[in-house]
């Protein structure tokens, strides 16, 4: 009876908390489509402004759209990820690629306005009131959850692949050994113990004896006191360590305390969010079922009634036209739509509208065609009846009874053409015996021969790196100093031009396109590990075109052309794909030297600009190169191929600050106060992402793991390691600054900025001339 009532317990817990997570992300997603629908209404009012001149104010505008579209796409994100209704994900998946495709829409305006791929918002952020997490461009979890079973498929091949060429042996069992050692020191521990143990033994044996021998003792209050005294201050310095400890993990200037054991609030999420997996693919399976199942049964019993009200409603058209014109009509092809053109009509919405300064929107219609069938369907929907969220079969219902009327529609037009035909061909016998009538009968046959066209008219229309945010960013630019991008301004571009585009096949079909994409900057900034982040964010497939890793496969221009064909054939075929080319300036030398010729390194230079060429929207494939010396190549036919070229900086204080904590936790160590952090910061200025894990790595081997419980970490540690590594010199960081002016996007940046300095000059010398021509004319007088 106990175990009985401590189930029905679980289950009303479980039943209350689903409860709960079913209102709460109904709230957030109806938050979410509010906002939404206000951004869409803006966005229609704006389209009838005049176009704005100061671009200033332009910029400011798009940079308010960008950050209320992010954090609507981080609301959505979440909420698709956590319900489990069929019905209601598919809506905020359309919303949700949407306001993904709006977003990139929005960066491509920002780049064209400010010719720069870095933005700040650090001004509009704060007149809202936001922090730099609320920009934070979120990786939607279903690029990766969608496609699990294919991933875990094709790790298999891969893996089997390998171990037939004999690329990797087979990983033997470890069988557990034993610790022969470690017995041996428990043992001399033990020993050792023992003696202490008697020695403690004999010195109390000695003062029980001087007692006894009548050897006065020690004041028994007076040591109480000055016991009670030192253990309550103890007491009270233990609990105000721990409060300090505690305020500064509140603020965050220390690290929260790290727990070996999963506590098991976690381990129950964990268990729920596979649960919801679970139920969320039961649903979609029991949806698609449903879809099948209720279109079958709606054209068993809804189809002949269906048929027949199709049939009356195109008979009496052809009443109403002969009434009319006197002739029968026309009827509509397959190719103007058949009898749906004879009902259709142009609403004024569907006229086209000119646009304001911004371009034109692919993804505004997508949005407000969610956010209608939002109002429509869900907003006011009762739900009270849908405990499991299973679908809804009225809703399929009216979804799939469309589409039997128009499978119905095409059979029926088949047999009113037929229908119409032979009307016609009862009234042109008639006609044969009044040939007198049918002179003025063939004058209203080109009549209605004329209103075809006008009939046509009426055709409906078809894993990233850690890093912080540049706070000074907007400050800087508005005294013309042009910031350096900080690692999380990087990771933001690597998420926009590359993540989102890979993952959604909606949001790369209508999106910008982004054929090639190259980063450029020194060595250890993090330019590979970055390629390889991108395909474990998408799931994509990495293939490598590097000029090292061709060298001496597929000879002569043939074979080159095969190896290239294949490739991004394979690519297309399981896209999303990621082409890397490595030392990506070697394609593009100037120059081959001596020691590199017989690689051959520039064999793709003419291939790769015509199959770029054949990259069309729909092919999800991205050649990302990686470069570290990019002023050793051509210039112009580097750029034709990378027209997206994103320079890496190496780390500022910030982002080193928060590289040192995430790398040293990462590899095992512990961060306490010991470890001075802020120090390691400011001593590692000029070196890189790499320098940083190489000297965390030297440092905390097995062995010094073992002792940081005893020994904890000190910045002296990471010195020596650090020290044995050149940095990068600001004359290095020069020449790529250099080298990037030079880019079209670098000499158009550099141009707007001549031109708002002339046209300052030239407001100042207006003025000049205005006062300057005042006091002649007094002279003059």
């Amino acid at each position: 009876m106990q175990l009985c009532a401590n189930q029905c317990l679980y289950l009303l817990q479980l039943r209350y908390s689903f409860l709960l997570s079913i209102s709460t992300y109904n709230k957030m997603w109806a938050e979410a489509q509010e906002a939404l629908n206000g951004l869409l209404q803006r966005e229609t009012e704006d389209k009838s402004l005049k176009p704005q001149k100061d671009r200033i104010t332009v910029f400011q505008t798009l940079a308010t759209f960008y950050i209320k579209y992010v954090q609507i796409f981080c609301n959505l994100e979440t909420v698709y990820d956590q319900i489990v209704h069929p019905q209601k994900r598919l809506v905020i998946r359309q919303v949700l690629e949407g306001v993904m495709g709006r977003i990139l829409e929005l960066k491509n305006e920002m780049v064209e306005l400010e010719n720069s791929e870095f933005h700040y918002f650090d001004d509009i952020l704060q007149d809202l009131k936001l922090s730099p997490e609320h920009i934070e461009i979120p990786i939607p979890r279903y690029f990766i959850k969608e496609k699990l079973k294919v991933l875990r498929e094709r790790e298999k091949i891969l893996a089997q692949i390998l171990i037939n060429s004999g690329l990797q042996d087979i990983k033997p069992v470890s069988i557990p050994w034993v610790p022969v050692i470690q017995i041996s020191e428990r043992a001399r521990q033990g020993r050792l113990r023992a003696t202490f143990m008697k020695q403690i033994y004999l010195e109390e044996k000695r003062e029980r004896q001087a007692r006894l021998q009548g050897v006065k003792g020690p004041n028994l209050d007076a040591a109480a006191l000055r016991i009670q005294k030192v253990w309550r201050g103890f007491t009270q310095w233990k609990k105000t360590v721990k409060m300090r400890e505690e305020e500064m993990i509140f603020l965050g200037m220390n690290p929260p305390p790290q727990f070996q054991r999963i506590s098991a609030s976690v381990a129950r999420a964990q268990n729920v969010e596979t649960k919801r997996c679970e139920v969320q693919g039961r649903h979609e399976t029991e949806y698609e079922k449903a879809l099948v199942s209720i279109k079958t049964h709606l054209r068993e019993m809804e189809g002949p009634d269906i048929k027949e009200s199709l049939q009356d409603q195109i008979r009496q058209w052809f009443i109403e036209c002969r009434h009319i014109t006197g002739k029968f009509p026309d009827y509509p092809n397959e190719e103007e739509g058949g009898s749906t053109a004879i009902f259709s009509q142009k609403t004024p919405d569907q006229e086209e509208e000119e646009g304001w300064k911004m371009a034109p929107s692919n993804f505004l219609p997508i949005m407000e065609e969610g956010n209608n069938q939002y109002k429509d369907v869900w907003q006011n929907r009762d739900e009270r009846w849908n405990f499991p969220q299973e679908y809804d079969p009225e809703l399929i219902k009216e979804k799939k009874r469309k589409e039997v009327e128009e499978e119905i529609r095409v059979q029926v037009d088949e047999l009113m053409r037929q229908e119409l035909k032979n009307l016609k061909l009862a009234v042109d016998r008639e006609k044969e015996k009044k040939p007198k009538k049918g002179k003025k009968g063939g004058k209203k046959v080109s009549a209605a021969r004329n209103g075809k066209p006008a009939l046509s008219h009426l055709l409906s229309p078809c894993f990233l790196p850690a890093g912080e945010y540049s706070y000074l960013g907007t400050t800087l630019r508005q005294v013309d100093i042009e910031p350096m991008p900080s690692l999380t301004d990087v990771r933001q571009l690597i998420a926009l031009y590359g993540i989102l585009p890979l993952g959604s096949q909606a949001v790369h079909e209508k999106a910008p396109l982004v054929k090639a994409l190259l980063l450029a900057g020194p060595t250890g900034v993090g330019k590979k590990m970055l390629v390889h982040a991108l395909c474990t964010e998408t799931g994509a497939n990495l293939f490598n075109l590097s000029a090292s890793n061709i060298a001496g496969k597929y000879p002569g221009k043939s074979g080159l052309q095969m190896m290239l064909h294949m490739v991004f054939k394979v690519a297309k075929q399981l896209q999303p794909s990621v082409i890397w080319i490595g030392d990506a300036e070697k394609t593009f030398y100037k120059k081959v030297p001596k020691s590199e010729k017989e690689m051959e390194p520039k064999r793709l230079k003419k291939n790769l600009p015509k199959i770029l060429k054949s990259l069309k929207a729909e092919d999800r494939v991205l050649v990302v190169g990686t470069t570290q010396r990019p002023f050793d190549a051509d210039l112009r036919p580097f750029c034709r191929v990378y027209k997206k070229i994103l320079l890496i900086p190496r780390p500022d204080y910030a982002s080193r600050f928060v590289l040192w904590k995430h790398i040293i936790l990462q590899n095992g160590g512990a961060v306490t106060k010991s470890l001075n952090i802020s120090c390691l910061a400011k001593v590692s200025d000029g070196f890189t992402q790499g320098h940083i894990v190489y000297a965390v790595q030297t440092v905390l081997s097995e062995r010094r793991l073992r002792q940081m419980t005893n020994k904890p970490l000190t910045a002296a540690e990471f010195l020596s390691s650090l020290a044995r590594q050149d940095p990068v010199y600001k004359e290095e960081e020069e020449t790529y600054k250099v080298w990037f002016a030079k880019t079209p996007l670098g000499k158009a940046r550099a141009r707007a900025l001549m031109e708002g300095e002339e046209v300052g000059k030239g407001k100042g010398k207006d003025k000049g001339k205005k006062k300057g021509g005042k006091k002649g004319k007094k002279k003059k007088k």
